[in-house]
């Protein structure tokens, strides 16, 4: 395997190109796609300095200066931070080259204040110690154990109407929405799990014994709590949503709040692994896949009509090769349709709406860009010289 080919100028030019076609169609549609992401991973000092910290102001300032849409905030475990998108108003396209670049510049931020190692992967192993006490989500017991830490890449996704509203709460649209990538999932784990590692990352809380700790997702499940969750009232730990502060007492405690949860309702797909191979470009061309399809039954037929009784959860795949019992994410995504054939239906309406020959591209953008996907997780050639 080559998994550098990946990100590969190529395959994300092709990408790109895809990007603006589904991004052209949804707004002849009437609607405007809206994509973020976030991103986790950890850091490490050079030897074992405990007292470090880092100046994340610095880090956003740069990241502004770099023109990025997003910053850097510290998370859960030790060492651990977050990259957040900022909402600014960008298109997918731009949310994507954000991402690439974030990953692309984080290391060298950091490496600026003293960090020897900016750790982009879906398991820090033994990268922090301590357990939960019983009973608490944020309270450590004095006991100490090795906690191999998750990192996930989570792209929400909403869909905002020629008036700029949100239309993830109309008309049961945002429960087809999640119900478009429940089916999807499967077939395009390739995408999201880009390296045998990430598929370690499922199974931490089982095989550790760490499932107190970490929450991490371990199939593919909706819900409002799922792996794939649809937030609109409440959040993933059954919190208000879109909650907004208008009033502080002396002491800082908020006196009044409202809720805005219409605003900030979307579709959260949470099985990404933080990965340097992780190729933001094809996860967008995958959610406006997913957001395609929903709209277009949104057009011609209530969304509540197409909606199933129940969705089963689904088991993800455990590696990305298959194995005697098990089909792995290359031979899922050998298998499946839908990507490849999606980007083909929508670039035969766009050379039909301009009057273009169909032979004028023989080769469908669909079909070349799943070819040089699957293209870097073929065996490499090894040549022996004489």
């Amino acid at each position: 395997m080559n998994l550098t080919r990946l990100l590969s100028a190529q395959l994300v030019q092709l990408s790109k190109e895809v990007i603006v076609l589904l991004q052209n169609h949804i707004a002849s549609l009437g609607f405007t796609p809206v994509i973020h992401f976030e991103l986790e991973g950890c850091y490490q000092y050079a030897g074992n300095s405990l007292n470090q910290s880092i100046d994340f102001s610095l880090i956003n300032l740069n990241l502004n200066k770099l023109r990025i849409d997003g910053e850097v905030i510290p998370e859960y475990w030790q060492k651990q931070w977050e990259y957040v998108s900022l909402f600014n108003g960008q298109l997918p396209l731009k949310e994507a080259d954000n991402l690439a670049s974030a990953m692309y510049h984080l290391p060298k931020l950091f490496a600026q204040q003293g960090i020897e190692h900016t750790l982009i992967k879906p398991v820090v192993w033994a990268g922090d110690k301590g357990k939960l006490a019983a009973g608490c989500n944020n309270i450590f017991s004095d006991e100490t154990r090795d906690v191999h830490i998750p990192n996930a890449i989570q792209m929400n996704v909403s869909v905002n109407n020629l008036l700029g509203e949100n239309i993830i709460i109309n008309n049961f649209f945002g429960e087809y929405l999640q119900q478009c990538f429940l089916e999807t999932s499967l077939g395009c784990s390739l995408l999201y799990l880009p390296e045998e590692e990430a598929f370690e990352r499922f199974a931490l809380k089982t095989k550790y014994g760490l499932a107190t700790e970490l929450c991490s997702p371990t199939d593919i499940s909706g819900g409002h709590q799922g792996s794939i969750a649809l937030y609109k009232e409440k959040g993933k730990h059954n919190q208000a949503m879109g909650e907004k502060t208008l009033l502080y007492d002396h002491n800082n405690q908020v006196l009044l709040s409202e809720n805005h949860w219409q605003e900030t309702a979307r579709i959260e797909h949470r099985l990404g692994a933080s990965s340097v191979y992780y190729n933001a470009y094809l996860n967008v061309i995958f959610g406006l896949l997913n957001i395609i399809d929903a709209l277009e039954v949104l057009k011609y037929k209530p969304c509540k009509n197409e909606l199933k009784t129940s969705v089963e959860s689904i088991d993800l795949p455990q590696s990305l090769v298959s194995s005697k019992d098990k089909i792995g994410a290359i031979e899922l995504f050998e298998k499946e349709q839908w990507f490849a054939e999606s980007i083909n239906r929508v670039e035969i309406l766009f050379n039909q709406n301009e009057r273009i020959s169909a032979s004028y591209n023989k080769v469908k953008l669909g079909d070349e860009l799943k070819k040089m996907i699957l293209t870097a997780y073929q065996p490499q050639a090894i040549i022996i010289k004489s």
